[in-house]
């Protein structure tokens, strides 16, 4: 069983980067690209974990959570703010004359 779950994780890692290659090369957006890579990352750091559950992949898991977490929340942000600043300033309402 430990066999087939360490292929897998390898497995589901190397599916990771071809999936986020592809993802980057069909969308040329950052922020679909690195959530692909990142979900199946954790997806492949919880495969590994079930092995063994060592302190140190423990940790290094709970670290891929927050990577992805902040990642996220700052990628969000910033695509927000650029999307603001980019919009035209709206043009004043326009008064009815007789």
């Amino acid at each position: 069983m430990t066999g087939a779950l360490s292929t897998a994780a390898l497995l589901v890692t190397v599916a990771a980067l071809v999936s986020a290659a592809a993802a980057l090369l069909a969308t040329r957006r950052i922020v679909p690209t690195l959530s692909v890579l990142l979900d199946m990352l954790l997806a492949a750091s919880l495969l590994r974990l079930a092995l063994d559950p060592t302190p140190v992949q423990l940790a290094g898991t709970a670290l891929l959570v927050l990577v992805k977490r902040l990642a996220s929340a700052g990628l969000r942000r910033a695509t927000a703010v650029r999307a603001r600043t980019s919009m035209p300033a709206p043009s004043p309402p326009r008064r009815w004359a007789p």
